[in-house]
C-alpha cells in the first residue's frame, strides 16, 4: 500500500488524523515515534530552517527536497505544505508531478497571491487569489496527477483575509466542485468560534482540515463534537520546541562555564546513533563482509594479479548477489533488506 492511499483510508476510517509539522528527515522520524498518524512538511518550518521567512524565498525545488528527506525517514504518510503552488496553473501541474512522482501522500494548497505571508503574521493587510484563478489550479493539479490514491486538499484563507464567512463558504464549495480531496479552514482568532460557525455550517461532505495554532483551547477532546473535522495539523511546534531547547542548553553552557550540568539532561549520544540506524548499519556490514569471506573461501586462492586503481575499477559487478529489497523502513531499507536475505 502506497503512502497515499494509506492517508486515504485514515479519511475512510472513523477518528481524528494528527498530523504534525517538520522540517527535516529527523524530525519527521521523531513525529513517527511519537505515534502520530502523519507528517506535515510546514513551510514555515522549513523556510525557518533556513534562517528564511515563510515568503516563497524559497523555490519549489526547496520544499520538494525537505519533503523527500521526511518521507525518506518515515513509514507514515507525509502531507507538504505547497504554499499557492509556487505560481499559475503550469506550476501546479508540475508541482503535482513532482509530489507525487516522490512519494508524498498529499498536498496541501492555499488561494493567495504570490508571493505569500505567513497567515498568522500580524498587522498585515492579506489579500488572496480570485476564486476563478485557484479554481483553475486545483484543476491543474488534478488532472497533473497520475493516481487516483494522491490528495489535494485546498486551503480557505478568507477568515484570515477578514473576508467573512459568506466568502469563505462560496470559495471552499467551488473548490470542492473543482475538484478538491478537503478543505483546510484557517483563523487566526485566539478562540475556535469562527471554526465552530464555519463547520456548523458546512454541509458538503467533503472533508475538513483545522490548525489550531491560535486556539489551543480547541482540544480533540471537543474537536470529536464536530465530525466535519477529519484532520488536525499542530503546524509548527516542532521548530518552535528546538528553537526553545537549544537556546535553553546554550545559555546553561554559557552561563556554567561548560557542560557538566546539562549532559545528563539531554539524550545519550547512544540513542542519537539508534535514530540514526547506524547499529542496523553495521549489523548489515558484518553480514556482508562474512558472505564475501565465504564467496572468496569457496572459490579457492586468490592469483596473483598486481592490483592498483586501475584492475579494481574494471571489476564486474556481480549481480547476482543484489537480492530483493527487505521491508521498507527508511533510508537504510536497501542494505537492511539485502543484508537479511543473506543471513537468512
Amino acid at each position: 500500500m502506497t503512502k497515499s492511499e494509506k492517508l486515504r483510508k485514515m479519511f475512510r476510517k472513523p477518528g481524528i488524523i494528527k498530523l504534525v509539522g517538520a522540517h527535516n528527515g529527523l524530525t519527521a522520524k521523531l513525529v513517527e515515534n511519537a505515534g502520530f498518524e502523519g507528517v506535515w512538511a510546514s513551510s514555515l518550518e522549513i523556510s525557518a530552517s533556513h534562517l528564511l521567512p515563510d515568503a516563497n524565498i524559497l523555490t519549489m525545488t526547496n520544499y520538494l527536497n525537505a519533503a523527500i528527506a521526511m518521507n525518506d525517514a518515515v513509514d507514515i504518510p507525509v502531507v507538504a505544505d505547497v504554499d499557492q503552488g509556487y505560481g499559475n496553473c503550469n506550476n501546479v501541474s508540475r508541482m503535482v508531478e513532482k509530489f507525487e512522482a516522490a512519494g508524498i501522500a498529499g498536498v496541501i494548497m492555499e488561494d493567495n497571491v504570490f508571493p505569500k505571508q505567513n497567515s498568522l503574521l500580524e498587522g498585515e493587510r492579506k489579500e488572496l487569489a480570485s476564486a476563478r484563478d485557484f479554481v483553475g489550479k486545483i484543476m491543474a493539479g488534478k488532472a497533473a496527477q497520475r493516481t487516483k490514491s494522491f490528495m489535494l486538499i485546498a486551503r480557505v484563507e478568507a477568515l484570515i483575509a477578514g473576508y467573512g464567512q459568506k466568502e469563505a463558504m462560496r470559495r471552499a464549495k467551488a473548490y470542492v466542485k473543482a475538484g478538491a480531496d478537503g478543505i483546510m479552514i484557517h483563523s487566526k482568532k485566539k478562540d475556535p468560534s469562527e471554526i465552530i460557525e464555519f463547520v456548523k455550517a458546512w454541509d458538503n461532505g467533503m472533508p475538513l482540515v483545522i490548525v489550531p495554532t491560535n486556539y489551543p483551547s480547541f482540544t480533540e477532546e471537543r474537536i470529536k463534537a464536530y465530525p466535519g473535522i477529519k484532520m488536525v495539523i499542530y503546524a509548527n511546534f516542532v521548530v518552535r520546541t528546538v528553537v526553545t531547547a537549544i537556546q535553553r542548553s546554550l545559555s546553561e553552557i554559557r552561563e556554567s562555564g561548560g557542560i557538566s550540568t546539562i549532559s545528563s539532561k539531554l539524550i545519550p549520544v547512544k540513542d542519537l546513533f539508534e535514530l540514526q540506524g547506524t547499529f542496523e548499519m553495521k549489523d548489515a556490514e558484518k553480514i556482508f563482509q562474512q558472505k564475501a569471506y565465504e564467496i572468496i573461501r569457496n572459490i579457492g586462492p586468490a592469483a596473483r594479479v598486481p592490483m592498483d586503481k586501475k584492475n579494481m575499477a574494471n571489476w564486474p559487478v556481480q549481480s547476482s548477489l543484489i537480492l530483493p529489497e527487505g521491508k521498507h523502513n527508511d533510508k537504510l531499507q536497501g542494505f537492511r533488506g539485502h543484508a537479511g536475505q543473506m543471513q537468512n
